[in-house]
């Protein structure tokens, strides 16, 4: 079984990194004014939900490639995992699927509730949404080793865990800014991807070590 798991963590968790990067990408053009409305919208919550189920699945292969003494921890970690992934799949499809067809169709005003802005319902799924990714790669901490490369896998996730703290500012500050979204948002821009593929390579690794 080890195997099989292995290799969908791997898959899984490069999937994950390179949608986190493309999220990255299309902010980033956003932001310099590159892409405007209603494309750069499309590519955010587009990319943003190509992150969701191979995030849950590289959780769940590290669950099940971990020690039995170990795995409350990635319980743990999947059981956030799981959370984030409900909070901010709610609002992206929303967004995509209601919003900016809504937008687009000159009815916005009908359904300005749902719309993902400042401070709003939608902002705050995903607040949470996000702020639950990082707790569950904090969770997954205990899970790892701290020699050889898991060293730099645990690194990765403690990073990531400590970066959200700043998500949660750029959230929740009473003035949000692009200004703050750039400062304060773009450790996570680092860490996140960071943790998602050397947390890929150690599945692999863990996988190839219990086949042999």
């Amino acid at each position: 079984m080890g195997a099989p798991v292995g290799r969908i963590g791997y898959r899984a968790g490069v999937t994950a990194c390179a949608a986190t990067v493309a999220y990255v990408v299309v902010q980033v053009l956003q932001v310099a004014g590159v892409v405007h409305a209603p494309l750069d919208g499309i590519l955010i919550f587009g990319t943003s939900l190509c992150i969701v189920v191979p995030f849950v699945l590289e959780m769940l292969a590290l669950h099940y490639l971990t020690a039995t003494d170990a795995r409350f921890w990635t319980h743990a970690a999947l059981i956030f995992a799981t959370i984030y992934a409900v909070f901010v799949t709610a609002n992206y499809v929303v967004q995509l699927a209601t919003v900016i067809p809504a937008k687009l169709g000159g009815t916005a005003a009908a359904i300005q509730v749902l719309d993902q802005t400042p401070h709003s319902l939608f902002w705050d799924f995903d607040a949470l949404g996000y702020i639950c990714m990082g707790a569950a790669t904090l969770l997954a901490v205990p899970a790892v080793g701290k020699t050889g490369f898991e060293r730099w896998v645990r690194s990765s996730l403690i990073a990531n865990a400590v970066v959200t703290p700043l998500i949660a500012v750029v959230y929740f500050y009473p003035t949000f800014s692009t200004g703050l979204l750039l400062f304060v948002g773009l450790p996570w821009a680092v860490t996140a991807p960071l943790c998602m593929g050397l947390l890929a390579i150690m599945l692999r690794k863990r996988a190839g070590a219990a086949a042999a």
